[in-house]
């Protein structure tokens, strides 16, 4: 992966392709024949992407092919006797299973970098990881079709990529709770409503959306944007003299890089 306007990087085999195009990367799920169910191999693709990210990328784009952002896990790996399937995991020792499902978990967490700001563009089902693939996102835009579940309890699992936290901020501890341990299908309308939309818009209009709200990221001071994205996420952790104060701190790198005398 190079600067730049990159070409695009496919692993086809993998399910994951990348694209730069100067300060916007796209990720895309590409397995559209299987509603984009995702499997360790992808994940462990989508932490491959983190580690080579530009350092001139301020915007990361994650989309999916075909009528559904994400089916979720794989049942067909997570069921059979491969490395990473459910069994074998069980097999683990308690801290070695706790590790392997720390390395998954990274596929989805560097999307939270202050750094760069990550826009998810969902169509259709997004479930259980493909959910939490959303909300490990800053903004999600929704196509007008799109469907959330966290779906894990269904197979008397729990939520493991990272998704926890987020939803509970977004929408509090009560309701968070009913989604996880009903599996309940979320309408887009529904998810507009209590929080977990940025906007929803006509499937059509999706791609385009997705754009405008970069370019609209791209257009302001990326240090500016490096720190307000970096104090809103620390503000649920802070008391009010603390955030005070951490926005104290913030505008005085902004004024001493903007019009300091560089001594």
């Amino acid at each position: 992966m190079t600067a730049g306007n990159a070409g695009p990087t496919t692993t086809d085999e993998v399910g994951v392709r990348y694209e730069q195009d100067g300060p916007v990367a796209t990720v895309t799920l590409c397995r559209p024949d299987v509603l984009n169910a995702q499997t360790p191999a992808m994940w462990t693709e989508l932490g491959n992407i983190s580690r080579k990210l530009p350092g001139d990328v301020r915007v990361v784009i994650v989309r999916a092919e075909g009528r559904a952002f994400s089916a979720g896990l794989d049942l067909s790996v997570a069921r059979g006797d491969g490395d990473s399937s459910l069994s074998r995991l069980a097999q683990l020792s308690a801290t070695e299973c706790a590790d392997r499902i720390a390395g998954f978990q990274t596929a989805f967490t560097w999307l939270r970098s202050p750094s760069i700001v990550t826009i998810a563009g969902v169509q259709g089902h997004a479930i259980g990881a493909g959910f939490q693939l959303a909300l490990n996102c800053d903004m999600r835009v929704l196509a007008d079709d799109a469907r959330f579940s966290m779906a894990e309890v269904t197979l008397g699992l729990v939520p493991d990529l990272g998704g926890t936290k987020r939803l509970t901020e977004l929408v509090g501890p009560s309701r968070a709770l009913e989604i996880c341990v009903t599996g309940r299908r979320i309408s887009a309308d529904e998810a507009d409503r209590i929080g977990l939309a940025t906007t929803v818009v006509a499937r059509a209009d999706l791609d385009a959306t997705v754009s405008d709200l970069a370019a609209a990221v791209l257009a302001a001071d990326r240090g500016a944007v490096a720190e307000i994205k970096a104090l809103l996420a620390g503000a649920p952790l802070r008391s009010y003299a603390e955030q005070d104060r951490a926005e104290r701190e913030a505008q005085t790198r902004r004024l001493s890089e903007l019009l300091g005398s560089g001594e």
